[in-house]
């Protein structure tokens, strides 16, 4: 298994490349702005786009969803319900209405290759936020950062029910790799003893 990061637009979206290096396939992770650059890493590792999957619906993590999609036609994308709009214009905090969009929830699974993700439904930065865990790894998107947590001021942003999430994540036996929607990664064992939201959470 392979992950490659790429920091994209003007906030630095981390978009994460999932890789299975035997049989050669991929899965985009929350392909923010920048398809050019998103497209050349995947070139670059010799893949097949598999998946495009998105950690949530705020625009900074699905901009270059369309051309990734029209790259790779035969590659779904994957979101929670609550974070998709029914309506194709323009959106701020929901992705737009598209063809191949798939709908996933708590405890669901994709095959990559010999690689298994698994959807963990995590709201409170918003209502469709989900974790994904592929082996020793998490990919956290805006529910926990290194030392922090995302905002949950914006509509469908909850305080209470993110820290039930964090709370969940903390209780999950073992450590992992944390690749999180912003800025580096991280552990889950340096951000139970670090991370004062992640304790709060724990706390409560």
């Amino acid at each position: 298994m392979i992950v490659r990061s790429l920091q994209l637009g003007a906030i630095g979206t981390n978009c994460y490349i999932l890789g299975d290096e035997e049989e050669r396939v991929c899965a985009v992770i929350d392909p923010g702005d920048d398809a050019p650059a998103v497209l050349a890493a995947v070139k670059k590792l010799g893949m097949q786009v598999n998946y495009i999957l998105l950690t949530h619906g705020h625009y900074d993590h699905f901009m270059a969803v369309p051309a990734v999609q029209k790259a790779y036609p035969d590659a779904p994308v994957y979101i929670h319900r609550a974070d998709a709009s029914s309506d194709p214009r323009p959106q701020y905090l929901q992705l737009p209405a598209m063809e191949g969009v798939v709908f996933w929830d708590e405890g669901d699974t994709l095959r990559l290759g010999s690689i298994t993700i698994e959807v963990m439904h995590t709201p409170g930065h918003s209502r469709g936020s989900v974790v994904l865990r592929a082996g020793g790894s998490l990919f956290t998107g805006d529910t926990l950062f290194r030392g922090s947590m995302g905002r949950t001021d914006f509509a469908g942003g909850s305080y209470e029910e993110i820290m039930a999430s964090l709370k969940r994540l903390a209780q999950l036996p073992g450590d992992y790799q944390v690749y999180p929607g912003h800025e580096g990664a991280t552990t889950l064992d340096r951000e139970r003893k670090n991370n004062y939201y992640m304790q709060e959470a724990m706390s409560c």
